[in-house]
């Protein structure tokens, strides 16, 4: 992985979701849990004032990467589940959920959701960008 993931930020006056493309896998549970926020045809794609912060909270936690973020306002961010928990897929990519540190190329970091890479093929190790045989 080269460099620090890129974030973009989308604000209202209670909550700010973040976005990094580079992890998104397009699982799609944005654009199908509330497509009037999460719409690829428009520009900027998240138009987060079109919901709730607290529905629009709901929709960012089942992002399975963990590519949408939110924080609210008021400090408020993502309750972590408990037990932390791993699924492998058939083809050996993992999903966990949790409270967790993750070693990046950068250091640790701090995460909620992800999906990791098990073949050893991503580019952005050690999160699964698809490109081998894990994330088909």
């Amino acid at each position: 992985m080269s460099g620090e993931l890129e974030q973009k930020a989308y604000q209202t006056e209670s909550i700010t979701v973040t976005f990094e493309a580079r992890r998104c896998l397009h699982a799609a549970e944005c654009v199908h849990g509330l497509p009037e926020v999460f719409d690829t045809r428009k520009r900027p794609w998240i138009q987060p004032d079109k919901a709730t912060a607290d529905r629009l909270a709901e929709v960012v936690r089942r992002c399975p990467s963990g590519a949408l973020q939110y924080e609210l306002v008021d400090g408020g961010t993502e309750t972590l589940d408990r037990p932390t928990t791993i699924t492998r897929s058939s083809t050996g990519q993992l999903t966990v959920r949790g409270e967790l540190s993750v070693d990046t190329p950068q250091g640790p970091r701090a995460e909620t959701r992800v999906v990791l890479c098990g073949c050893g093929k991503s580019r952005l190790q050690p999160y699964c960008d698809h490109a081998g045989p894990c994330g088909q």
